[in-house]
C-alpha cells in the first residue's frame, strides 16, 4: 500500500533533481511513489527523470507542456496512488521523513 505520494513539478531543475530525489528514496519510509511532472524542461530534467523513473518502480515521470506549477500539482493529483500527499520543491531537498 502507498502512504504517500510525493508530487513534484519540474522546470529546468538539473542542478537539484539528483539530491531531491535521493533524499526521497533514501528514507526509511518505503512505502511511496514519486511524480516527476516535467514542465517541458530545456536542459537535462527530463534525462535525469526518466533515468529514475526507469530504475525505480516508485518513481513516475509526467511531461506535459511548459504550465504553471499549479497546473502541474493538480496533474500529478490525478494520478497520485497514496493515502497521502506531499507536494515538493525540486529545486530543494527534501525533508527526512
Amino acid at each position: 500500500m502507498i502512504k504517500i505520494s510525493f508530487i513534484i513539478p519540474i522546470y529546468n531543475q538539473e542542478k537539484y533533481l539528483t539530491k531531491c530525489i535521493e533524499s526521497l528514496i533514501n528514507q526509511t519510509l518505503t512505502e511511496f511513489e514519486v511524480l516527476l511532472i516535467d514542465n517541458n524542461s530545456t536542459d537535462n530534467s527530463a534525462f535525469i527523470c526518466k533515468n529514475y523513473a526507469q530504475n525505480d518502480s516508485r518513481i513516475r515521470y509526467f511531461c506535459l507542456e511548459q504550465r504553471s506549477v499549479g497546473l502541474a500539482r493538480n496533474y500529478g493529483l490525478k494520478f497520485a496512488r497514496g493515502k497521502y500527499i506531499s507536494f515538493e520543491i525540486g529545486r530543494a531537498s527534501c525533508r527526512e521523513r
